[in-house]
C-alpha cells in the first residue's frame, strides 16, 4: 500500500495561525485532545470581514412571519408556549427558511409564496435543537448564546415543545399554503425529511456512534494533520467510519437542506431539471455545512459560536477533522463548496444567491 507524504497547508490566516501555535506549544507533535483545544481557544483566531450571505434582505421578513406564527392557540398552556417561542426565536442564521425563498426566486417563483414552506422548515428545525440538546441526547447547556430550552425552562417542557413544534410545522402548511396540491406535496416532502430514515434515522445513529468502539475517533494524534506528518491516504479513504459519518450527516444536517430547497421549487412550480440542479445543490451544501461546523468545533471560540466548542473531540465523537485532519476537512468542505456553485451556475444570475450562500458556509465563522 502506497504511503503519501501529506504536508498541511492551511488555506486561511485563521487556521495557519491556530495551527502555528500548536506547533510552537507542543513537541514532539503526540498530545491530548483536551490539550488541542484549549491551545486553540487561548489562540483566538482574527476576525474575518463579514462574508455577504445572500439573503441578508430576508431576515427581518422571515422574522416576522416566526412571530406571527407563534400564535399557538387558545388551548396551548402559556408556559408551553413561552418555551416554543423561546426556541422558535433564537436569534439564528435563519438559513434554512432562507433557502427555501432562494429556491423559489431562482426558479422563476416569489419568496413571498414560499415563506409558509420557510416557517415550516425552521419549527422542524427548533425542535430538532430542542431534542438533540436534551441530557439524553448531546446534553448542551448553550444554544445560539443562550441557555438550551431545558435549562431555561425544564426538561419536560423542552421535550413537549419540541412535540409542539413538530406537529405545528404541518399545521402550518396544511393552513398557510392555499393550493392543496402543494400543500399536499410540501407535506409529504417535509415528513420524509424529518422522518426516521432522514433526519431523526441520522441523529439515531449519530448516538450510536458515540457507543459503538468500531466508529470511535481516532485516538492519536488527536487532531490528525494538524502538523507535518505521514499519512495513508488510500487508508483513510477506505475507512467504513468515513462512509458512516458521511451518511449520517447527510440525513442529520442534510435532509433539512435539501427539503427546504425542493420546498422553494414546488412552491414556484420548478422544472424537473432545476428540482434536480437544486437537489445537487444541497446534496454539496448541506454536507459542506456540517463539515465546516466540526471544523469550527474544533477551532472556534463558544462566545462567536454561541455553544459549546471541542465537546465532540472531548466525547471522542466521529468528526471529519478527527478522520481528516484539519487540512483535509477544510479541502473536503472547498471541494463539497465548488460542487455546489457549479450547480448554482445553472440557474445564471438567479442563481446568484446560491452563489453567495455557497461561499457564507465555507468561510462562516459561527
Amino acid at each position: 500500500m502506497r504511503t503519501v507524504a501529506w504536508t498541511i497547508r492551511p488555506a486561511s490566516s485563521k487556521l495557519s495561525q491556530s495551527l502555528h501555535f500548536i506547533h510552537s506549544s507542543f513537541h514532539p507533535p503526540q498530545f491530548s485532545s483536551t490539550a488541542v483545544i484549549a491551545a486553540l481557544q487561548m489562540s483566538p483566531p482574527p476576525k474575518k470581514a463579514s462574508v455577504n450571505c445572500g439573503f441578508d434582505d430576508l431576515r427581518p421578513h422571515i422574522e416576522q412571519a416566526l412571530e406571527r406564527a407563534c400564535e399557538f392557540g387558545s388551548g396551548c398552556p402559556t408556559r408551553l408556549g413561552e418555551a416554543m417561542s423561546y426556541a422558535l426565536l433564537a436569534p439564528g442564521k435563519r438559513l434554512r427558511p432562507a433557502l427555501v425563498m432562494m429556491a423559489a426566486e431562482c426558479c422563476g417563483g416569489s419568496w413571498e409564496d414560499a415563506m409558509p414552506a420557510a416557517i415550516a422548515v425552521e419549527m422542524i428545525h427548533a425542535y430538532s435543537l430542542i431534542h438533540d440538546d436534551l441530557p439524553a441526547m448531546d446534553d448542551d447547556d448553550l444554544r445560539r448564546g443562550r441557555p438550551t430550552v431545558h435549562i431555561k425552562f425544564d426538561e419536560a417542557t423542552a421535550i413537549l415543545a419540541g412535540d409542539g413544534l413538530l406537529t405545528e410545522a404541518f399545521s402550518h402548511l396544511s393552513q398557510q399554503i392555499k393550493a392543496p396540491e402543494k400543500a399536499l406535496a410540501a407535506i409529504r416532502a417535509l415528513s420524509l425529511a424529518a422522518g426516521a430514515s432522514r433526519l431523526v434515522g441520522g441523529q439515531a445513529d449519530d448516538l450510536s456512534a458515540e457507543r459503538d468502539p468500531v466508529f470511535a475517533q481516532p485516538a492519536s494524534p488527536a487532531v490528525a494533520g494538524c502538523q507535518d506528518e505521514t499519512l495513508d491516504w488510500s487508508e483513510i479513504l477506505d475507512d467504513p467510519r468515513l462512509g458512516h459519518l458521511e451518511s449520517i450527516h447527510r440525513r442529520k444536517t442534510g435532509a433539512l437542506f435539501s427539503v427546504s430547497l425542493d420546498l422553494g421549487a414546488i412552491m414556484a412550480d420548478a422544472s424537473e431539471p432545476q428540482r434536480e440542479s437544486l437537489g445537487n445543490y444541497a446534496a454539496s451544501i448541506g454536507l459542506a455545512f456540517q463539515v465546516v461546523d466540526d471544523l469550527l468545533d474544533y477551532t472556534a471560540e463558544a462566545s462567536t459560536l454561541g455553544k459549546r466548542t471541542g465537546k465532540d473531540a472531548g466525547r471522542g465523537k466521529l468528526t471529519y477533522p478527527g478522520l481528516l485532519g484539519l487540512g483535509g476537512a477544510r479541502q473536503k468542505a472547498q471541494e463539497l463548496i465548488a460542487a455546489a456553485r457549479c450547480e448554482a451556475e445553472k440557474f445564471g444570475d438567479s442563481g446568484r444567491r446560491l452563489r453567495l450562500l455557497a461561499d457564507f458556509v465555507l468561510e462562516r465563522s459561527y
